[in-house]
């Protein structure tokens, strides 16, 4: 990590790659491009240089992470260095919890069948639907 160290500043797209958000460089790329991505709260480019301090919104999946960066890494290393390159914040992890409760709450609700329906129940859904 001593040579992340020196680093003094880096494209936002391979920092992202770098603290492992995402695996390649082109995906954050794309996702940056996309909007997916923001720095200091404004839609920026790939090529954006990246300070320490900066706060990031990254897009992951269904849920939104705000993290601070704490240090400019350009060399992707294993995930226990990565998260070292940045902190999330509070509102952001309580968000994402809040959130993956009510996916929990919301799919006890609609819950799925076991299995697709065989060709007797496939009739009878059809004669329901068509009365």
């Amino acid at each position: 990590m001593a040579s992340a160290q020196k680093t003094t500043s880096t494209r936002l797209d391979k920092w992202l790659w770098a603290a492992r958000f995402y695996k390649t460089r082109s995906i954050a790329r794309d996702m940056i491009q996309s909007g997916k991505v923001s720095y200091n709260n404004q839609r920026s480019k790939p090529s954006k240089l990246v300070e320490v301090g900066a706060m990031v919104t990254v897009r992951q999946g269904q849920d939104d992470k705000e993290v601070e960066l704490l240090v400019i890494s350009e060399h992707r290393r294993g995930a226990p260095e990565a998260q070292l390159l940045y902190q999330e914040t509070i509102t952001s992890i309580e968000k994402r919890e809040k959130n993956s409760q009510l996916r929990k709450l919301n799919a006890l609700e609609s819950p799925h069948p076991e299995r697709r329906p065989d060709k007797k129940q496939r009739r009878k859904i059809i004669q329901f639907k068509n009365q």
